[in-house]
């Protein structure tokens, strides 16, 4: 069973190029996800939940200064983000980027042969990808677009949950993937998301400051994340909780 595990994380963010110091964000993450388990991380803005993501991911802007995370046993901090995403691990962009001039079917094609170690066959490959596009309701007239170039946020986040889909990481982290959805597309992408769960071989760590895409995703656990680290623990049920109290409640806990 993949398992990731985060250990006493603290991670400070490189500074604007205005002379001030790098800022401490994480202050000793704790956390455990496990093949087939959700996990739901809700916190107010600023709180530190997308540097956790970025951190993982192995973004050059973050500098772990204390702590360890693991995959499976193996240090993820020593990997390249290229190894990280070899390894299993898959982050879905708050803010996805674009890459003009690389084709949607190319680095689809190009990820899966990364990840997987063998180039997919052609025919069944033609197959899985128009599936998979029509799961996500997305036009496949975007196979031959540039990654995200002209993509609306909606389109963006559809796109995220298609690379999931294809990909089947160990492990996926998704970061606010419910943001600028409406209700349709939040259906659509929510559904996604669900397939892979069901899988039974992903490990999910769904990043949000609302509710209402747990009402389509139903998490196994919730940790409220507040100051850089985790402050409170449950199970669906602390989610309505946050729902009804909010985050003011949490502020002054010592963990």
């Amino acid at each position: 069973m993949a398992t990731l595990e985060i250990k006493d994380l603290h991670v400070t963010v490189a500074a604007d190029g205005d002379g001030t110091q790098p800022r401490q964000i994480l202050s000793g993450v704790d956390l455990t996800v496990k093949q087939g388990e959700t996990h739901a991380i809700m916190g107010p803005n600023g709180s530190g939940k997308s540097t956790l993501a970025y951190s993982i991911a192995g973004h050059p802007r973050y500098t772990v200064t204390g702590g360890s995370v693991t995959l499976d046993g193996t240090d993820v901090l020593a990997m390249s983000v290229d190894e990280r995403a070899r390894a299993g691990l898959f982050l879905a962009m708050q803010y996805p980027v674009e890459v003009p001039g690389v084709s949607v079917s190319n680095f689809l094609r190009t990820a899966v042969t990364a990840v997987t170690g063998q180039a997919p066959k052609l025919r069944t490959w033609a197959k899985d990808l128009n599936d998979a596009f029509e799961r996500l309701s997305i036009d496949p007239s975007f196979k031959e677009r540039s990654i995200n170039e002209g993509f609306s946020g909606g389109e963006k986040k559809r796109f995220e949950v298609l690379q999931l889909e294809l990909l089947k990481p160990k492990i996926a982290v998704l970061d606010e993937t419910d943001s600028g959805l409406d209700v349709d597309a939040l259906r659509v992408v929510s559904a996604g998301v669900n397939r892979v769960r069901e899988a039974g071989l992903t490990g999910t760590l769904l990043i949000t400051h609302y509710t209402r895409i747990l009402r389509y995703i139903q998490p196994d656990y919730v940790h409220v994340f507040v100051g850089g680290r985790i402050v409170a623990e449950g199970g669906p049920e602390l989610a309505d909780t946050l729902e009804a109290e909010g985050y003011e409640k949490f502020s002054g806990t010592s963990g």
